[in-house]
């Protein structure tokens, strides 16, 4: 199968499903549930690359692994949190709401199509590594593994050491700011964009493989700018006032760093 027949089979195949998950999510009512489809759609689109691509078997084997296993972590944590609070909806999506409310249907519809182009693009890095014919690993896709592996290593400890913080009810209403958290407010969005920097390592091996750079790009700016620490920290400021100011003011936003003294 061609480059362009994958992408525009794995596009159509995206936007319906994210169509479906749309009429899910008005049924529930609650829309933080794209959160999760966005997640599990990477695993399927890697493993649709890996089985439909023409390149090295062991090479398209070897990213479509490392994609489903971030995808089902990433996707089964997002899963436990949104339906452990049903029906209470994420913060971000209630925000959504008052901001949207005049076309609230009409723009989220467009927000879940939205999600699945991303999953498209973002996804780049599995299409060129999955063509890629070289009969060998190179350098730069042993690399990229490893980083991958630090990364996730990382994203499942402050995930971790977040809901431990939280299942403790003596921290209710607190800031967690006990390990990783305390040398990085959003350490999770930091080793999570590590991770499509793996991805971008991995795919510089194959050709055209540094067009892939967008990847890491656009979920840095996604995350520094959009959907991912801007709207998480509004919620946290609604939630839990001055104590979080204070966490701002000490605390670097995204790279782990030494805390500034109070």
């Amino acid at each position: 199968m061609s480059t362009l027949a994958l992408v525009l089979v794995a596009t159509a195949a995206l936007c319906a499903g994210f169509a479906v998950i749309y009429a899910v999510a008005r049924r529930m009512d609650n829309y933080g549930i794209v959160d999760i489809a966005w997640a599990y759609a990477f695993g399927l689109l890697a493993l649709f690359y890996a089985a439909a691509a023409p390149g090295w078997l062991p090479r398209r084997l070897l990213i479509a692994t490392l994609a489903v296993l971030w995808s089902l972590r990433l996707g089964t944590h997002l899963y436990i949190r949104v339906i452990g609070h049903h029906p209470e909806e994420d913060g971000r999506y209630q925000e959504m709401r008052r901001r949207w409310s005049a076309n609230f249907a009409s723009k989220m519809a467009v927000f879940f199509q939205q999600q699945a182009v991303s999953v498209i693009i973002l996804g780049l890095p599995f299409l060129l590594a999955a063509r890629n014919p070289a009969p060998h690993f190179h350098p730069l896709e042993i690399a990229g593994a490893a980083l991958w592996l630090i990364a996730i290593l990382g994203e499942s400890t402050a995930d971790a050491q977040l809901a431990a913080f939280k299942k403790n009810p003596a921290n209710k209403g607190r800031v967690c700011d006990l390990g990783l958290w305390s040398v990085s407010r959003h350490p999770n969005y930091f080793f999570e964009w590590c991770i499509w920097v793996a991805y971008f390592v991995f795919a510089c091996a194959s050709p055209w493989g540094w067009t892939s750079i967008l990847c890491p790009v656009v979920m840095l700016y996604l995350l520094l700018r959009v959907t991912g620490i801007p709207m998480t920290e509004e919620q946290s400021i609604r939630s839990r006032g001055d104590a979080y100011r204070a966490y701002q003011r000490r605390v670097s936003a995204f790279i782990p760093w030494f805390p500034k003294k109070s």
